[in-house]
């Protein structure tokens, strides 16, 4: 999405916001509960409870996490009526939720980063760029062994990063490999002394047994993936709480939660935000 757009969108939010505000000395009834499906990674580092908490002292509204971990598992619970809001990483799954009258009003609304891992002995000369296509640049250059890890965020960061330096790569020193999640590929890297992107909060909340790989590429704006919130298709079901879940998309678009990615001391490890904002401020 291009940056006017985004901005356009962010405007749009914020006036609608404005008419989700309450008075939080009210009684909250059930009505009052939003149900939400959350991607596992903003329940891990805590950047959920963050944000539920500062939604709820400004709205009233109390926010139930029916739901958190892998992407499939979300869906379903959105597809089923268990949920009033949904947020997760954008693809497939996401469009088709749309696409099938489940799920409507989609927008991006903060981002993660994925990093590119290697060897200690860095045999590209990669540590320290900022440039993921540059460094891909050296690693074919040097045809040092790397990792076509078939992980969705992976492949599309990957192929991105490919397109943008100009090589179609191909040889010995790509390596497939089938893993099913990021620990495994980086084991794989690990014993095959090669490259290979995954995801940086993984590798930073220790989900990643790192042994003698290292974060060598990082803070790119081009490896980053957007993550989507999307609210329940109120035609298909009408009993859903409607009203909170949009005020809670709104409000994650809000300048007060985008500040918060941007500024928060607690979405930071390592002096870069764990999530980034959609929206400069």
């Amino acid at each position: 999405m291009k940056r006017n757009t985004l901005i356009t969108l962010f405007t749009v939010i914020l006036i609608s916001f404005a008419g989700c505000q309450s008075n939080t000395s009210h009684s909250v009834t059930k009505q009052g509960v939003v149900r939400v499906a959350v991607i596992g990674g903003m329940t891990m580092t805590g950047l959920w409870q963050d944000i539920s908490r500062m939604f709820e002292e400004q709205t009233g509204y109390i926010v139930e996490v029916v739901v958190t971990g892998q992407r499939d598992g979300l869906s379903e619970t959105l597809r089923e009526g268990k949920v009033d809001l949904l947020t997760m990483h954008s693809g497939d799954i996401t469009t088709n939720l749309v696409a099938d009258g489940y799920g409507v009003n989609m927008h991006p609304w903060t981002q993660n980063e994925l990093v590119i891992v290697g060897p200690s002995n860095d045999p590209a000369g990669i540590r320290g760029l900022h440039d993921g296509s540059e460094a891909f640049r050296r690693i074919a250059e040097h045809q040092a062994n790397f990792v076509d890890f078939l992980g969705i965020g992976s492949r599309e960061v990957c192929h991105k990063l490919w397109k943008k330096a100009g090589i179609r790569p191909q040889g010995d020193w790509l390596l497939k490999d089938e893993s099913t999640n990021h620990k495994e590929a980086v084991n794989f890297a690990e014993k095959n002394n090669a490259y290979v992107v995954v995801g940086r909060m993984p590798v930073l909340f220790g989900k990643i047994e790192m042994k003698g790989m290292e974060i060598l590429v990082e803070n790119d704006p081009a490896m980053r993936r957007p993550y989507i919130v999307m609210e329940i298709n109120p035609e298909r079901f009408p009993e859903a709480n409607i009203q909170g879940a949009k005020c809670l998309s709104d409000f994650l678009l809000s300048n007060r939660v985008q500040n918060f990615l941007a500024h928060s001391a607690s979405n930071r490890r390592g002096n870069l935000p764990l999530f980034y904002p959609v929206v400069t401020q």
